[in-house]
């Protein structure tokens, strides 16, 4: 259909956002309606809209523009009702009951048949939850009802969830995209060509590799403290170019509303050395950045032969052996904590501000030279694996350890294959990142439980400790925040004194924003929300 018989059939309403449709469409962005449009784009592109594959940023992202979950996190990752308005949770810990909105409808699709769409009930819930387990899906997010006994709807309202043993961070997990709820309906559909959910935004159309486009949910049920219904936006159009150096050029000229991160190709032209603007942005953009629930650390895997990395004099060595302030400021211009805590990071409950491993060159080569001496072996070595985009600061802690006499090999490759083989316990030590699941410390102090053991689990190191073990167990018997903390800072410290793995920064979330884009916010698990946005119109 041409434009000129699009006009005709359409009404007067329809026809003043006529440009809108236009642009979502892919045209020009200096559209007079620009302003009711986000873009931004995607370079790692978008596998999947189905929620029970929101494993990473990209999928998660575009995932929480079309589903809602039972509940949900505010920016200080507080708890709030979302699809569910209320719940209990028994005495026990083990049974949560949830009561579900009355006012929350499906997307509209020829699925609801002659109605078009209807409102969410508990056996949406359930089989929501239930598809994260089906074999035949293989939801990489199974594990998230790994402690669950029991889902059933007690009525069309009331969904009960039995644990098979108290899990505190439980309703953490329920707020992950995973969780989303889809109708049951949709067993029968294709999340790929008509994903349908309950969130702000619709799905509209996906040009394979070239855009996605998402429109205004006109039946979303949320709305603002004045009453003014959600979203703000008329759309969302991401664009999938591969390349971040292009990406920073269409931010750059004005194309795309947002950005996130900050990549060594662009990272200088943007900000100073104390992370600040750079003067000549100062008034084109708007930067935001928070702490974000995300720990850069070294791994070190206990069980390899490597007669050094079963060293604790040697791991302590090169915990002291470099500098992350100075890392910080010429490697990352500024953006992160150096981590010289513990592994839980800066920003979450259960961070310790102990302070184990300043730089501290002379106690590492004292810890050297004890090793040698302890040993007989006058040439300790050990070996670093990492993927190219953390090459430059595994070569600045290269460079650091050997002038305090520790030879450093860097063994460079490509991130599948450093996930695998760390998984599989090929390698001494990696770079490695954890990247909270869900707001608790338990889901980092998780990684050095003995039962957790890689392959199986995610203790890459395969730490062990009966005391560790102990302490771990009984913080997931704790209801109560507050007893829990003493427990996971006790859980850190063993883990530092261990020197289990090499802390190197607590990272922060970091985004750009053009100087016309107000309500972004930015929170802690740097999950993109677009509900609140507006943009200026220039």
């Amino acid at each position: 259909m041409n434009r000129s018989s699009l006009v005709l059939k359409i009404d007067s309403l329809a026809l003043l956002l006529l440009p809108l449709l236009f642009y979502a469409c892919g045209n020009s962005s200096t559209d007079q309606n620009d302003h009711l449009v986000f873009r931004y784009n995607e370079h790692a592109n978008i596998t999947s809209l189905d929620p029970a594959f929101a494993k990473d940023q990209r999928n998660i992202w575009a995932c929480n523009q079309l589903y809602n979950s039972l509940i949900q996190l505010d920016d200080q990752l507080n708890t709030q009702p979302d699809i569910a308005k209320s719940w209990q949770v028994s005495k026990d810990a083990k049974t949560y009951t949830f009561v579900l909105r009355d006012d929350v409808f499906f997307h509209e699709s020829e699925i609801f048949g002659k109605q078009k769409t209807r409102k969410v009930k508990a056996k949406d819930v359930v089989y929501s939850l239930r598809r994260l387990t089906d074999t035949k899906i293989a939801s990489p997010g199974s594990w998230v009802m790994q402690q669950v006994k029991n889902i059933s709807a007690k009525n069309d309202s009331v969904v009960v969830i039995e644990l098979n043993q108290a899990f505190p961070a439980f309703l953490g997990l329920l707020s992950m995209k995973y969780t989303s709820i889809v109708p049951v309906e949709m067993e029968n559909s294709d999340f790929r060509e008509n994903p349908i959910g309950t969130g702000p935004f619709h799905f509209k159309r996906w040009e394979a590799n070239e855009k996605l486009v998402f429109r205004k949910n006109d039946l979303y049920f949320e709305k603002d403290k004045n009453g003014n219904q959600l979203p703000y936006l008329e759309a969302v159009a991401i664009t999938f170019l591969p390349d971040k150096q292009s990406e920073f050029l269409q931010f750059a000229q004005g194309k795309i509303d947002f950005l996130s991160g900050l990549d060594p190709s662009y990272k200088d032209e943007l900000l100073n050395a104390k992370g600040e603007l750079q003067a000549n942005y100062e008034e084109r953009i708007q930067m935001l950045r928070a702490p974000y629930l995300n720990t850069e650390y070294l791994g070190i895997y206990l069980d390899h032969p490597s007669s050094e990395i079963k060293s604790k004099k040697i791991r302590q060595a090169i915990n002291y052996g470099f500098d992350r302030n100075t890392m910080i400021t010429y490697l990352r211009n500024g953006i992160g904590t150096p981590a010289s805590g513990g592994f839980v990071p800066k920003g979450l409950p259960g961070f310790s501000d102990t302070s184990y491993y300043e730089y501290n060159p002379r106690k590492a080569k004292k810890l050297i030279e004890d090793y040698k001496i302890e040993t007989g072996n006058q040439n300790p070595k050990i070996s670093i694996s990492t993927n190219a985009s953390y090459l430059d600061l595994c070569e600045y802690i290269q460079r650091e350890l050997q002038k305090v006499g520790l030879q450093v090999e860097i063994d460079v490759m490509p991130p599948s294959t450093l996930r695998q083989q760390r998984s599989a316990g090929k390698l001494a030590s990696f770079r490695a990142s954890w990247i909270a699941d869900y707001p608790d410390a338990e889901n980092y102090l998780s990684l050095f439980y003995s039962e957790n053991f890689s392959p199986q689990g995610p203790n890459y190191t395969h730490f062990s400790s009966k005391k560790y073990d102990s302490l771990y167990e009984q913080s997931l018997n704790l209801g109560e925040l507050n007893q829990r903390i003493p427990l996971y800072q006790e859980m850190d410290s063993l883990i530092m004194t261990n020197a289990a793995v090499v802390p190197l920064y607590y990272d922060e979330v970091i985004r750009f924003t053009q100087n016309n884009v107000n309500g972004l916010g930015i929170n802690p698990i740097n999950l993109l929300d677009l509900k609140r946005v507006k943009k200026v119109k220039n």
